[in-house]
């Protein structure tokens, strides 16, 4: 369950921010409770880990019923860890697939080798700050839109598309203005995610029972669409382009799309973490300085009235 200090935050953050936001002061919101944050056995990692895995998908069920002025539900003993956040989320029992299909989506979104987001965590596990630290660190890395926030850029092009025959003029148009196709492309895959091979599996046997497979089938088709438009090319789906619709016949609004990411993440993200607090090392980068060099000193009072020049 929910401790009094979250409920208190998700009242008063909820309808005001972003759940993403609502999650990231959360999660330090855990770590301020918890007296043990700091100590760096690998026993108590692996609770706090534990810990945060179970809070994290109970946070964003909460945050999205507070909006919508709905009880905040509490965990039933009786249901798995994926059954229970659609339980929490919707008020409704899952079906079998409906869990099945959720449970595999957070699998296939547990982890993805070095990222951004796992890669802000390990810095700040680093220099020995806690792990809720850590993980803040990475949600905060993650609600960016080009890298967490790209399946909720999926659903909102095919809201904005809307129907098959306004697919060609649709992305037409964006490539026209050089926008990016979002849940298309991969820096690591240079064909099909095979993730979204699997999510699309999924999807074919939810959109078979659901009322609202629209979403599912026109990805399908807009992936038929840039396949032959970008012949030669390699830019294949990811893991974002089906996890949209899928999530959408699942019932999870596409706001909590980033948000689920992180839920499922915290798996990916612990074990990395463990790692790095069993074998640390202050992780130091070096940067290339590509400024201006031999800039003159100015003092400030001949600077004049204006706007500073000097960066802040």
């Amino acid at each position: 369950p929910l401790s009094d200090l979250n409920r208190t935050l998700i009242h008063e953050l909820a309808g005001k921010c972003l759940p993403m936001r609502g999650l990231e002061i959360c999660v330090t919101a855990l770590g301020a409770l918890d007296p043990k944050a700091s100590d760096f056995s690998q026993e108590q990692l692996k609770w706090t880990a534990a810990r945060l895995t179970a809070r994290m998908p109970s946070v964003v069920a909460a945050f999205h019923r507070q909006r919508q002025g709905l009880d905040i539900l509490a965990p039933r003993d009786d249901l798995s860890h994926a059954a229970n956040f659609l339980y929490t989320l919707t008020g409704e029992e899952p079906t079998e697939l409906q869990t099945k299909v959720f449970d595999v989506a957070m699998t296939l979104h547990a982890e993805h080798e070095m990222n951004a987001s796992t890669f802000s965590a390990i810095v700040t596990a680093s220099t020995m700050s806690d792990m809720y630290s850590a993980i803040a660190s990475a949600i905060g890395t993650l609600k960016g839109p080009l890298h967490g926030g790209a399946n909720s850029a999926v659903f909102e092009m095919l809201e904005e598309i809307g129907d098959e025959s306004n697919i060609e003029s649709h992305i037409e148009a964006m490539l026209a203005r050089g926008e990016r196709v979002m849940g298309i492309g991969h820096r690591v895959y240079k064909t099909t995610d095979p993730r979204a091979i699997i999510l699309e599996e999924l999807g074919e046997q939810l959109a078979e029972t659901s009322p609202d497979r629209k979403y599912f089938d026109l990805s399908r088709k807009v992936r038929d669409y840039l396949a032959e438009r970008l012949s030669g090319r390699p830019l294949y789906p990811n893991v974002d382009f089906f996890s949209a619709s899928v999530y959408r016949m699942l019932g999870i609004p596409h706001d909590l799309y980033t948000p689920i990411f992180a839920v499922a993440r915290i798996a990916g993200w612990s074990a990395h973490l463990l790692e790095q607090y069993a074998d640390n090392r202050l992780v130091r980068p070096n940067a290339v300085y590509a400024g201006e060099k031999f800039r003159a000193y100015e003092p400030i009072e001949a600077r004049g009235q204006g706007e500073s020049s000097t960066p802040r």
